[in-house]
């Protein structure tokens, strides 16, 4: 079974990451953040694409905001990288990284950000794992919208006509697959980190980092 993982990213640039964390605590400090983000999410994903799971075989594919960063934390050995499609839309830029990958080689499709501090191996693993059963696969995020989204044949509507980066953004997509007749799997709801009160709270929930 070929699983592949998206992963949206931008580079850690001053101005351009954690926007909101910036309003709060200057620019600097929020690239700072944004780089733990990104090194936590690529931890997590190698801890994953090294778990062997029976009868999958994974691959990972870095999907760039912003361009293609050759010397990051992300490996050119292991991670392949590509441009989201410059359109300003953040429904049609996961929609079409889904078609391209679905269209290549891939059964299972899952799309993460780099903005979770609670994501582990493990929520990934489950993603994958559910689609055995299910048609899509959310992983909710306690601000209305979600930090997962998984499918194993192409839903454009999914990707159309929603509230991006809005507290309704869940319901909507839940809506309309019910509309749809397709089959939801929620996995366990997690916090994104969005401003500076969300990355003090979620630091302080893991005394590791």
């Amino acid at each position: 079974m070929n699983c592949t993982l998206i992963v949206f990213v931008k580079n850690p640039v001053r101005g351009k990451v954690k926007t909101r964390v910036a309003a709060t605590v200057g620019d600097e400090k929020a690239v700072e953040v944004y780089v733990e983000l990104l090194n936590h999410t690529k931890r997590v994903i190698q801890e994953w694409f090294l778990t062997r799971e029976e009868s999958q075989k994974k691959k990972v594919v870095i999907y760039y905001g912003d361009f293609v960063n050759r010397e990051d934390v992300w490996s050119n050995v292991g991670f392949l990288k590509k441009m989201q499609p410059s359109v300003p839309d953040l429904g049609a830029r996961m929609k079409a990284a889904f078609e391209e990958e679905l269209n290549e080689d891939a059964e299972r499709v899952v799309i993460v950000g780099s903005d979770c501090l609670a994501l582990c191996a493990h929520h990934l693993s489950h993603a994958f794992s559910e689609l055995q059963q299910y048609d899509v696969v959310i992983g909710p995020a306690d601000d209305g919208g979600y930090y997962l989204l998984g499918m194993k044949q192409m839903y454009a509507f999914l990707f159309e006509n929603k509230s991006w980066s809005q507290p309704s953004l869940l319901a909507e997509t839940l809506v309309d697959a019910e509309a749809h007749l397709i089959t939801v799997k929620l996995g366990e709801t997690l916090s994104d980190i969005d401003t500076w009160e969300d990355y003090l709270r979620e630091s302080a929930r893991l005394p590791s980092l």
